[in-house]
């Protein structure tokens, strides 16, 4: 009777990464023939201390080179894919082997791949020695990035100071005339802001295009429709909760890519962004859906932006039809940009784990 061990898998766009659960192997021989692998070792494992064999049959084409490495607790096998690539399974076979499950520790879908292959290209890029060159001045790319920060952490800084002195000061009184005392900043960085979603499209940042897009529409929407184009949305106290909490997020956010731009690092700082938006974000969007609506019965009366229609058919197009379908994207759009920060969040902190072991 052939002992099969435990064996769990994980993929990468290039690589099957197999962990065979046999304590102490020894004389452990791991070959790939016609597409198969074949394992045999001595070692412990659910049927004691034994000989253990298995074969898999792969999916797709792999490369006859194999990688192992033994540990007290286990064998490390890694094999590489014949053409980068997202397997649906591991086998040819539909039905798995009961031997066979997955690795859930490293264990990432292809998105999250996706985006572990564009950090490693990143820290890549960052060592590199081109990045200076031989004078030691900062590349174009490197001071481009850090000077666009800055000046965003520097407005946004100044916005959050201002709110909070007059807060302290004036008490509720400031919710009345947030717009007219912090607009003109306000206006200016989310202007600006529109660099990011040209940076993600031309490469220069490799992030998410769809999330990034979504957050500097939205809030420009919000900035430019909703309380710019309504002077009576502007003295109203959402104004202060959103710019608030806009503000709030955006002092840590800026901060952690002016450093990062140099490969720099503050653990608390780094903790700060990666953490606060947990609660700020979608404060931030309930902020944003309440002067939603509230702009509604103002837009009604006034039929600002509205779209008259010939006099045959009596009516118009009023312009809250598009801001009923606004928040309906709103409530999507904070799924994804949610999911997106989440994976974010995950991904960083498990890379720092598994450095920490």
């Amino acid at each position: 009777m052939v002992l099969t061990p435990l064996v769990y898998w994980a993929q990468r766009h290039e690589e099957i990464y197999l962990r065979v659960e046999l304590t102490d192997a020894q004389n452990i021989d791991v070959h790939v023939h016609e597409n198969i692998l074949h394992f045999r070792a001595l070692g412990h494992g659910a049927k004691g201390q034994n000989q253990y064999d298995f074969s898999l049959e792969f999916l797709l084409p792999v490369k006859m080179e194999v990688a192992h490495r033994s540990t007290q607790r286990q064998v490390n096998v890694t094999v590489k894919k014949e053409q980068r690539g997202w397997w649906e399974r591991l086998t040819k076979q539909e039905r798995k082997p009961l031997y066979l499950a997955p690795d859930f520790d490293r264990w990432l879908d292809e998105s999250d791949a996706e985006m572990e292959i564009r950090e490693k290209e990143e820290r890549r890029n960052r060592l590199k020695p081109s990045q200076k060159d031989e004078k030691g001045y900062i590349s174009l790319k490197t001071g481009f990035l850090f000077t666009y920060n800055l000046v965003q952490f520097l407005g946004f800084s100044w916005i959050f100071v201002n709110m909070t002195i007059r807060l302290l000061v004036f008490s509720q009184d400031s919710f009345y005339d947030t717009f007219h005392t912090i607009s003109d900043v306000m206006f200016f960085c989310q202007i600006l802001a529109a660099v990011e979603v040209l940076n993600v499209a031309f490469g220069v940042v490799r992030t998410g295009l769809i999330p990034t897009l979504i957050q500097v529409v939205g809030r420009n929407f919000i900035l430019f429709i909703i309380f710019g184009s309504l002077e009576e949305m502007q003295n109203k106290p959402v104004v202060f909760f959103v710019f608030y909490l806009w503000s709030a997020i955006e002092i840590f956010r800026y901060p952690f890519y002016m450093l990062r731009s140099f490969n720099t690092e503050w653990k608390i700082l780094t903790w700060l962004r990666y953490s606060l938006w947990i609660p700020l974000y979608p404060l931030g969007v309930i902020a944003e859906a309440v002067a939603l609506m509230q702009s509604i019965p103002i837009f009604d009366e006034t039929n600002l932006f509205s779209i008259t229609l010939p006099k045959a058919i009596g009516t118009s197009l009023s312009f809250s039809y598009v801001l009923y379908m606004y928040l309906i994207l709103m409530v999507l759009g904070l799924f994804i940009n949610f999911r997106h920060l989440y994976k974010q969040r995950r991904r960083h902190f498990r890379t720092k784990k598994r450095k920490a072991y």
